[in-house]
Parts: structure tokens; sequence; C-alpha cells
């Protein structure tokens, strides 16, 4: 997702671009490809989540739990909402004129084949790494919901799903 949207804004060298809800799964990969891409990136996160934004690459990083995003004095080329949470009429004032907003809940097509080998090579060059929250066993399937729908993991959560192979000898 995050690489496609990155992609549509047509993101790179030199531009700037806030991503909003930096810390979530989206976001994390966002803020990761952007950087990849060459865009100055600030990140927008709570205060628990500032270092680990940092941690991925974010030039700067705004949180919203202290600071009006909207009132920093900045100005970007693309802001981008990985977890649909404010509108573009609510930046208007903090994107150039030209500017570029874009939401994770924005259609997109689906990844395709060379997507994702893309997205597997960044990862192999160490320059795409995903931030997981938890692990849980598909026993605990509830659980790992309840705690998504809180709002506040960091980065992804994961299913742990066994699989049993059996081998029959006749």
């Amino acid at each position: 997702t995050a690489l496609q949207h990155m992609q549509k804004v047509n993101v790179g060298k030199g531009k700037k671009i806030l991503v909003y809800g930096a810390s979530g799964s989206v976001g994390t990969y966002a803020v990761q490809i952007a950087k990849y891409y060459g865009g100055e990136v600030t990140g927008v996160c709570s205060t628990s989540n500032l270092e680990l934004v940092k941690s991925i690459g974010a030039d700067k990083v705004i949180d919203y739990t202290k600071e009006d995003f909207t009132k920093s004095g900045e100005v970007y080329d693309i802001v981008f909402d990985a977890v649909y949470k404010t509108s573009k009429s609510q930046c208007k004032n903090i994107l150039k004129e030209d500017g570029i907003f874009d939401s994770s809940h924005a259609k997109i097509p689906q990844p395709n084949e060379k997507d994702l080998i893309f997205l597997k090579e960044l990862i192999e060059k160490d320059k795409l790494k995903p931030v997981i929250d938890k692990k849980y066993p598909i026993e605990q399937i509830v659980e790992a919901h309840r705690y998504v729908d809180k709002g506040h993991k960091k980065g992804n959560v994961i299913i742990i799903v066994k699989q049993l192979i059996i081998i029959n000898n006749n």
C-alpha cells in the first residue's frame, strides 16, 4: 500500500513529504519508501513513537499530542495520511500551491509481482525494515484484534499460523 501511494504521488529527491500516522503499519513503510526515493520526510506520531519514527529515517518528527502539525509553519509537496484521520481541507495551509494530499484509504490497484519483488529486494538490501510490534499465535487472534483496534500499535502485528505437514510413506 505504501509503495503504491508513494509511486502515485511521485515522491522523489527534494520533495518534502509529511506522513501522518508515521508509526503505523502503512506509515512505517511510507516513511522508509519516501526516504529511499530521496524525499525529505516529516513523520507525525505520538510521544511514545518519536524514536521509532526517527530510527526508520524520518528527517523530522512532530508529536501530535503536543503540537498541531497543521500550524508548524512548514509547507509540503505531499501530505500522506496513513491512518485516515485527517483531510485535505485540514491540511490545505501546509500544502504548497501545487501540493498533493493523499490518503491510505484512496483506491489504488492491487500490488503486482514487480512491486512485491522490489519490496523484497529493498528488505534484502536493508533499505526497508519491517516494524513488528507484537506476535500472536492463531489461537489468540481475538486478543490480537483487540490490541490493533485500540489504535496505538507500532508497525505491524503478526498472526502465527503453524502448518502441519503429513508425509505418507505408502
